[in-house]
């Protein structure tokens, strides 16, 4: 045992231990003096941020916050990762998303960091036959392929498979997943299931002839994009696990065969400890699936994250590389096997090749230059981490056991309850960023009129009639397209006059809240000059609560005479003649400004 030296720094030893008690008495002395009442109790709730499942995020989290032991990496309950060694060896696979015939765009991402390939295939995608042209001159030994071909799996699959006996690819060495996932493609199309026994002659096949490769993709992607919440993704991907399991085991796999045949897909957002704590709830949970089934070594999941298809805003794109960049970090730190970082213009068509370099780079500055994947689970520890694992843990178990009840992922999806419960927590979610306490910077925050728009060449249409896709920007999106068409036709966008009243210091806070939340609607703010020449016929005051008192009723009156038709005030509802109605924060900002957008007369 080695004894280290004394070398006199006791830091803190001088100091008593501070108490929880005395920290909430400081934390509510705070309070008061900005003026909320609250207990000494209370001042840790009223600092909590309330999450989607009945989660909070509490301000302060101490060794009193216990969760289950997390194990270690590589066993069971893998909440620490599904193997030993983590990413150490080599970082994530950083797997890169094709779904247009493009092979220079391939090879060029396989020469560039880029370790493996999901290729989109069938309708929506890239066409079956068409497969051997895209992997021209790709090493298939070396670079592993996910397929993601919804109905077309059979022939997309065999397809891949012939093209690795023509090219000399040893069985043992073809790597990768041949991407059926029949519940999947019925969330996304709203189709009639297909049959499984050709997906269960995949995974035989696989099982007996292809070690490196998994027939099915577990894809909890469409319950995220139809607006659900994590627990709900955890509780989908779990149901929709269990039925393959019960699928592949009726047709003739044990319980340990047909878990090595599944791979797990699911959306990292910028919401960086939710991400991280939700990969890592996701493994604790199907090793417990497994266990119950009675195969617990084979509880290991593994998992695919891709960077959050709902959070990619069109306008202002720039900004979805911080998105994507905070998303890959967590999938990483969370444990993530193979992580896809989605380019920023994503959202507006085929990415072109500066996107997917930014993309691809994302991914290797994480692992070469911040050395994200030296150190496995570098969350873990965490008292805030390890409890945020355990709450969602039960809260997305609570969401399978309700699929469960209702007679499986099939039977809820085909009811419309699935779909209905998604929805109810999209309204809630939508709520929020009409409210713009949820911002989507430079779309509800920070928005920029004059920006250029950003210009691609579309993508192949994503199958659509099941579940919905959503968008985080949508509501504000649909307002801008209103006032773009307005532009069109008459060469100026929709004004509103801001009205600054009394000295800077009065009016500087409220003006600027005002400019970005008209724009946020394509409503072009006019803060210089007169009324009368801003060639608008909305109004909004922007001053002081003071100045408001002295004031407000006489600008308003002033203005409406001057031909305002309506009268705005930035702040909270008072009573002053002549202002029509309020903006502040908090109120429903899309109604205010498709209102206002009306009373314009912009269709």
């Amino acid at each position: 045992m080695t004894v280290l030296p004394d070398d006199g720094l006791s830091l803190a030893a001088e100091f008593p231990d501070a108490t929880l008690e005395q920290w909430q008495r400081l934390v509510a002395g705070v309070l008061r003096k900005s003026g909320k009442e609250v207990s000494d109790t209370a001042a840790e709730e009223a600092l909590s941020t309330a999450l989607e499942d009945g989660l909070a995020s509490r301000p302060l989290y101490t060794a009193r916050d216990s969760a289950p032991d997390p194990g270690l990496p590589g066993f069971a309950p893998f909440v620490r990762g599904g193997r030993a060694e983590g990413n150490t060896t080599g970082g994530w696979d950083v797997r890169q998303r094709h779904s247009a015939v493009d092979g220079d765009a391939v090879l060029a991402d396989l020469e560039n960091g880029v370790t493996s390939l999901w290729l989109v295939a069938g309708a929506g995608g890239i066409p079956v036959p068409s497969l051997g042209r895209v992997l021209d001159g790709v090493y298939l030994d070396l670079a592993p392929v996910a397929l993601d071909a919804g109905r077309d799996v059979e022939p997309a699959a065999r397809e891949l498979l012939r093209l690795y006996a023509e090219r000399g690819v040893a069985k043992e060495a073809a790597r990768g997943n041949l991407g059926a996932d029949p519940l999947g493609h019925e969330a996304r199309t709203g189709d009639e299931p297909f049959d499984f026994a050709p997906v269960a002659g995949l995974a035989r096949l696989c099982a007996e002839e292809y070690p490196g490769l998994r027939a099915l993709t577990v894809d909890a992607l469409p319950y995220h994009e139809a607006g659900g919440s994590a627990a709900q993704e955890l509780g989908c991907s779990l149901a929709t696990g269990v039925a393959y399991l019960r699928e592949l085991t009726a047709a003739g796999l044990s319980v340990e065969h047909a878990c090595g045949q599944l791979e797990f897909r699911y959306a990292a957002t910028a919401d960086q400890f939710l991400t991280i704590a939700k990969l890592r709830a996701a493994r604790r949970l199907w090793a417990r699936v497994a266990e119950v089934c009675g195969a617990p070594g084979a509880g290991a999941q593994v998992q695919h994250a891709v960077t959050s298809p709902v959070m990619m805003a069109r306008r202002d794109p720039w900004v979805n590389m911080l998105r994507t960049t905070v998303a890959t970090l967590a999938a990483g730190v969370g444990g993530a096997d193979a992580v896809t970082v989605l380019p920023f213009d994503h959202a507006l068509g085929l990415p072109d090749a500066f996107a997917r370099r930014i993309a691809r780079n994302t991914s290797t500055i994480l692992v070469e230059e911040s050395h994200l994947s030296r150190v496995i689970d570098p969350a873990g520890g965490s008292w805030y981490v390890e409890r945020l694992t355990d709450e969602l843990a039960h809260s997305g178990w609570e969401f399978f056991q309700w699929i469960e009840r209702e007679g499986g992922q099939g039977t809820a999806l085909r009811s419309g309850r699935l779909g209905q419960d998604l929805a109810n927590t999209w309204a809630a979610r939508s709520a929020k960023l009409a409210e713009r306490r949820e911002p989507v910077t430079g779309v509800s925050e920070f928005p920029s009129l004059a920006e250029r728009p950003v210009e691609r060449a579309p993508a192949p249409a994503s199958p659509s009639g099941g579940l919905p896709r959503v968008r985080r920007d949508e509501a504000y999106e649909t307002l801008r397209a209103r006032s773009d068409a307005h532009l069109a036709a008459t060469g100026s966008r929709p004004r509103i006059f801001l009205a600054a009243m009394g000295p800077a210091a009065a009016h500087t806070a409220r003006l600027a809240f005002a400019s970005n939340l008209f724009q946020a609607g394509g409503i072009e703010p006019v803060t210089e000059g007169t009324f009368e020449d801003s060639g608008a016929t909305e109004v909004c005051l922007c001053s002081s609560d003071a100045l408001y008192e002295e004031r407000a009723a006489e600008v308003a009156e002033a203005l409406k005479a001057a031909g305002g038709r309506h009268v705005f005030l930035a702040g909270r509802p008072g009573q002053y003649p002549g202002v029509d109605s309020y903006v502040f924060a908090g109120c429903d900002t899309v109604a205010v400004l498709s209102a206002t957008l009306d009373r314009m007369g912009v269709s």
